[in-house]
């Protein structure tokens, strides 16, 4: 009896498993969490392009759950310090003459959607590797020298874009180097943006250029769990 029943329950496995596929058979249901160290990076009214000078350090933690070969869907809390002035490098005479800075503590939580150009988790293939592309929705929150929290809301949204490669280390463990924009609707990050131009006080820029924050950085993911199909051991 105890030999039937065990049979049943290993048939009705191989059944629900034969219905499933292939959805179970080419992803296994994985879910995924990691970490990883970079930079953040601005440009706006005092940097107008990325300049690795400004990089400052970054870490970000953030669970993936993998819905296809191709498809992932990632939240993430990302946070670090960005700042930039006008001293080292002014884009202009008017930056020097204006000689304005901002040094901030940022926090990011964000969730976005990637997409693998590479089918590389097919166990039957050497390919080890894929670049991907991302995009999704984010909120960042400010605080520090040059914020102005009586001005505007010191949380924001901000729209993240970018792309990066992935290396698989083993089954369980895989690399990945990660370089994003994430566009404003905020011209204050920097703490400068319109002004009264009858006041030649120059703390004034372009109110027409919202300002943008990048991350640049090489995370480390672990798998968590596999659901692989079972097999009939009485075959």
């Amino acid at each position: 009896m105890i030999f039937q029943l065990r049979l049943f329950l290993s048939s009705v496995s191989i059944l629900l498993c034969f219905i499933s596929t292939p959805a179970i058979s080419q992803l296994e249901q994985r879910s995924e969490f990691g970490f990883g160290i970079g930079t953040f990076n601005y440009t706006g009214d005092l940097v107008r392009t990325y300049n690795f000078g400004n990089s400052k350090p970054a870490a970000t933690v953030f669970y993936r759950a993998n819905i296809s070969t191709v498809i992932s869907f990632r939240t993430s809390v990302t946070a670090g310090k960005i700042g930039a002035d006008d001293f080292k490098n002014p884009v202009d005479a008017f930056a020097s003459a204006r000689a304005s800075s901002f040094n901030l503590f940022m926090m990011e939580a964000s969730m976005v959607a990637e997409y693998h150009f590479l089918n590389w988790r097919d166990d039957k293939r050497r390919l080890r590797f894929t670049p991907y592309l991302f995009s999704g929705f984010a909120l960042f929150g400010i605080s520090g020298t040059g914020s102005k929290p009586e001005s505007y809301s010191n949380v924001q949204p901000s729209i993240p874009i970018g792309g990066g490669f992935k290396y698989v280390i083993n089954p369980r463990w895989y690399a990945a180097l990660e370089v994003g924009i994430r566009k404003t609707f905020f011209d204050y990050l920097d703490n400068v943006s319109d002004g009264d131009q009858a006041f030649k006080d120059y703390q004034y820029g372009n109110k027409y250029d919202n300002d943008n924050y990048f991350f640049l950085g090489l995370t480390i993911t672990r798998t968590l769990y596999n659901i692989p199909c079972a097999t009939n051991p009485y075959r």
